[in-house]
């Protein structure tokens, strides 16, 4: 599983948040390539400084580990 963080403060580069979804819960992907898109999707100015090294890093994809939907079925 993955999910998106943006950094809110750039003067505090510690301080991450989790992104959520409209219905208030974190948003989470199955495949990094998904998440991916859709941090693009909704921080395509942030995105595309990072890529071009024009600012500081405010987005990243995460791996999230200890959830696994496999284990719920045993």
């Amino acid at each position: 599983m993955f999910k998106l963080q943006v950094q809110d403060d750039e003067q505090d580069h510690r301080v991450w948040h989790d992104v959520m979804g409209a219905d208030g819960k974190v948003l989470l992907f199955t495949e990094e390539p998904e998440a991916r898109a859709k941090l693009q999707q909704l921080y395509p100015v942030w995105v595309g400084l990072e890529r071009y090294s024009a600012g500081p890093k405010r987005t990243r994809v995460i791996r999230v580990y200890g959830h696994d939907d496999d284990d719920e079925e045993r």
